[in-house]
């Protein structure tokens, strides 16, 4: 019989998953989709110029600005929705009790609190820009960099503490509730 991941296991894999997006996203941004024109060009009309013109390749493979731009939002909301899912769960079901229960947690909660918070704000930020805005792929480059800190700073400083900590029993408890909590939102609908 297999174990059911504990909680750590399920926010690692979270992770992986917000680290998946993040290359995919940086992918569309290398080929230039978060910013599909120069402020001050020209727009072409119907789309013309984009899927269709010749040669046309980026990170994607061959596509036109407009689905690559179409694939970097598709992924950008995917990642958002992630985030705030993710951020929500470690705030409720695995912070009060590291807080609690792992010695400095109150240090590492309050750390990762306030980078939760400012991944919020860049999120909040991007949402906010109009389609085609120039500083989206500055706003997704610096929301990257600060994701890439803050996973890292969880797994080695916050979950490696809690994983010591906590006994297996507690993590897999934690996980449970999350999965069941989950289940209910789900079956909610929106």
């Amino acid at each position: 019989m297999s174990r059911r991941p504990d909680i750590l296991d399920e926010f690692t894999a979270e992770h992986r998953a917000v680290e998946e997006l993040l290359t995919r996203i940086e992918a569309g941004l290398g080929a230039g989709s978060a910013t599909p024109e120069a402020p001050g060009a020209p727009e072409e009309p119907d789309g013309a110029g984009t899927a269709d013109t010749p040669g046309s390749t980026g990170a994607a493979g061959p596509a036109g600005t407009a689905e690559a731009s179409a694939e970097l939002d598709e992924a950008a909301g995917l990642l958002t929705d992630l985030l705030f899912s993710h951020c929500a769960a470690e705030e409720e079901h695995l912070f009060p009790v590291v807080q609690h229960d792992v010695p400095d947690g109150g240090a590492l909660v309050f750390r990762c609190i306030h980078d939760h918070l400012a991944i919020g704000q860049y999120l909040s930020d991007l949402q906010g820009l109009p389609p085609g805005d120039p500083t989206a792929g500055t706003l997704l480059q610096g929301l990257a960099e600060l994701l890439r800190r803050h996973l890292a700073t969880e797994e080695e400083q916050l979950y490696a503490a809690a994983r010591k900590a906590l006994p297996a029993d507690t993590r897999a408890a934690l996980a449970e509730r999350l999965r069941t909590t989950r289940a209910e939102i789900a079956e909610a609908g929106p």
